[in-house]
């Protein structure tokens, strides 16, 4: 008596992987969280500050700021770069010599209010022939960071 079978045999069982592999994503998302959560495992980083005195002096003298300040009526204004007082005659060969250097050629002018603007205009036309692409200007209460 032989018996022919199509299957070529009985069954046999096999694991469904499926609810296994759900419950291990679980357990590493737990894990995750409770490490985490340790107080031990916290990485602590050590983040080098920069020097105060320094990062003031470097943002300072990023920015150029030409101020026009009246000084008295008959003498043309006093004009100063970053609180440096500089001459009229000095003014193009010393905004020559900073801008040479920098790849950003912005400066910002500052006139009192009682400055007419035909000096503002003239230190505006100065700093143009010494290499400073633009210019910009400040006015009353205006203070750059």
């Amino acid at each position: 008596m032989a018996f022919s079978m199509a299957g070529g045999g009985p069954s046999r069982p096999e694991i469904n992987v499926t609810p296994l592999i759900d419950v291990l994503l679980v357990l590493i998302i737990v894990f995750m969280v409770v490490v985490s959560m340790d107080k031990e495992y916290v990485e602590k980083a050590q983040i080098p500050q920069p020097d105060q005195k320094q990062t003031a002096e470097a943002q300072q003298s990023r920015t150029i700021v030409i101020q026009v300040v009246w000084a008295t009526k008959d003498q043309p204004p006093t004009l100063k770069i970053n609180q440096e007082e500089v001459r009229w005659e000095d003014l193009e060969p010393r905004l020559a010599e900073i801008y040479l250097k920098r790849a950003e050629k912005v400066a910002f002018v500052r006139g009192d209010a009682d400055v007419d603007f035909q000096y503002v205009a003239e230190v505006i036309d100065v700093a143009h022939h010494a290499g400073v692409q633009r210019v910009g200007l400040l006015t009353k209460g205006t203070e750059l960071n």
